[in-house]
């Protein structure tokens, strides 16, 4: 008789909206002081294993690869309502092994596509407060990798990403970068280059409304940061940006600086040669501008014999027939300057 009241198979839809009941009982249980604690050890177990199945679900597991259509079903109901909401608001009361399933599902949702469409990038675009919910988590150690793990995900939607660099968040992370805790700080610092990286039409767009603020806080507090890692990853990142062809404008007016080439030069000095290969990458578009303002081919030209030397010795580890071509320009474009009267 009992093979006649077997339950039903959970479907990935009966899985998430589960999980939603669960999600509002964490969230709830808190301000309800009376209610027996081995119920919520209960409840929150519960909840737990129905994050890791939907997991499974999404990844597949060693048994089975995922299957599309349970993938879709899941997707669709967890957008449908606020689970993505909820699910942010209770990862501090989850477990850390259930924390590290919440982020991984997290960041599965933001590719999956139903009907040829990111259901991920719509509801967020509903529901953009979201992204400051994940930006005040960089401030809590427990939880920053987590927070800072889904912050990335969903910045792979341009909508999201805009949203986040006409923000006042964007200047935050020139704080983050710098943070006494290693793996934080060098978590924020992927978040912040795939920001100004990604998306290459709105960040060209971003640099253009804010180049003035944003190089000078570049400038003082990451180049010339005490740091060593940060000043490597800053000056890395720079090249990135300026050497994408999206920025070729803000590229342009960097080199026109001469604050920023005095700011080249001295990581041109510098001890690690990892930074100052990085630099010359930077340093070699100031070379290579043909309308060098009058002041930045002065400094170049009262610096000339310093430059053709401290060039002249700076080598990749690796043999690098590119590098040295750019060199070799480099020293025939300073070799060749005169000075110019200012206007």
């Amino acid at each position: 008789m009992k093979g006649l009241f077997k339950s039903k198979p959970r479907t990935p839809a009966d899985i998430v909206r589960q999980t939603r009941d669960l999600l509002l009982y964490a969230d709830r249980s808190k301000s309800l002081p009376d209610l027996r604690e081995s119920k919520r050890e209960e409840k929150m177990a519960e909840l737990s294993r129905n994050i890791r199945d939907m997991k499974s679900i999404l990844y597949g597991n060693s048994e089975a690869e995922p299957v599309a259509e349970a993938c879709a079903q899941l997707t669709q109901e967890f957008f449908r309502e606020d689970t993505l909401r909820l699910l942010i608001t209770c990862l501090p009361k989850l477990n850390l092994e259930t924390r590290k399933d919440a982020t991984q599902l997290v960041a599965n949702l933001q590719r999956q596509q139903v009907n040829s469409r990111l259901i991920a990038s719509d509801y967020l675009e509903a529901n953009l407060d979201l992204m400051d919910v994940l930006m005040e988590g960089f401030e809590n150690t427990d939880l920053a990798l987590h927070y800072g793990a889904m912050f990335r995900e969903c910045i792979r939607h341009q909508i999201v990403a805009r949203y986040v660099l006409e923000s006042e968040h964007v200047k935050k992370f020139f704080d983050y970068i710098q943070l006494p805790n290693f793996d934080i700080a060098a978590d924020a610092a992927a978040t912040f280059k795939e920001l100004l990286t990604r998306h290459k039409s709105t960040v060209a767009e971003f640099l253009i409304k804010n180049e003035d603020w944003f190089f000078a806080d570049y400038n003082s507090k990451l180049l010339e940061s005490s740091n060593y890692i940060t000043r490597r990853q800053a000056i890395k990142l720079l090249g990135d940006i300026l050497l994408d062809r999206s920025n070729s404008a803000v590229m342009t007016r960097y080199v026109s600086s001469r604050d920023n080439l005095r700011i080249l030069m001295n990581l041109l000095r510098e001890s690690s040669k990892s930074i100052q290969i990085e630099a010359f990458h930077v340093f070699k578009l100031f070379a290579a501008n043909q309308n060098k303002p009058a002041d930045i081919i002065n400094i170049l030209v009262a610096n000339k014999s310093k430059l053709l030397r401290l060039l002249a010795d700076l080598k990749p580890d690796k043999e690098d027939e590119r590098f040295e071509a750019d060199k070799s320009q480099v020293l025939r474009e300073i070799a060749a300057l005169e000075p110019r009267d200012l206007a």
